[in-house]
C-alpha cells in the first residue's frame, strides 16, 4: 500500500474561509463605529464615564478617543486630532495590523497577528514609555495643546 505524502494531505479549504474572523471582527468594529457615529459622545455622561479621569482627576492617554472617533466618523479629522492627538496613528496602526490579519487569512494562516511578531521587544517597551510621558505631558499646563477637548 502507497502511503504518500499526497495521499495523506487532507483536501485545501477554500480561501474565504480563512478570512472569515477577520471580517467577523471588522465587521463589529464597524457596528462600533456606527453605534459612535449616531450616539454622540460629546454629550457628557453618554458612554459612561473614564474610570482613570474620575479616581484621579487626571486625563489618561484614552481621554478624547471616543470623542475623536464620532469625529472621524464625521469625516472630521483636525476635531479628532484635537480630541486626541494619538487617535489617527492608532487607527492607522489598526487598519495595517487587521489588514496583515486578513491577508494571512486569506493566504490560509487565520490567526491574528501578535504585536510581539509584529514589533521588536523594544518597541513595545518604548510606545509603553511614551504612554507614560504623554499622560504626564497632557496634564501639565505646557500640555495643554494635548488635552482632550
Amino acid at each position: 500500500m502507497d502511503t504518500t505524502a499526497a495521499a495523506i494531505e487532507s483536501p485545501a479549504r477554500p480561501r474565504w474561509l480563512g478570512v472569515g474572523l477577520p471580517l467577523l471582527a471588522g465587521g463589529a468594529v464597524a457596528g462600533g463605529l456606527a453605534l459612535l457615529h449616531f450616539r454622540d459622545p460629546h454629550v457628557s455622561g453618554t458612554y459612561g464615564y473614564c474610570p482613570f479621569y474620575e479616581l484621579t482627576g487626571y486625563w489618561c492617554p484614552g481621554c478624547g478617543g471616543l470623542r475623536g472617533l464620532h469625529n472621524l466618523t464625521d469625516g472630521r479629522i483636525l476635531d479628532a486630532i484635537h480630541s486626541n492627538v494619538l487617535l489617527l496613528p492608532l487607527t492607522l496602526g489598526f487598519l495595517a495590523w487587521w489588514g496583515t490579519w486578513l491577508v494571512r487569512g486569506w493566504r490560509g494562516n487565520p490567526t491574528p497577528p501578535r504585536l510581539p511578531q509584529i514589533l521588536p521587544k523594544y518597541a513595545l517597551w518604548l510606545a509603553l514609555a511614551f504612554l507614560i510621558v504623554f499622560t504626564i505631558v497632557r496634564n501639565t499646563p505646557w500640555g495643554s495643546w494635548i488635552a482632550p477637548v
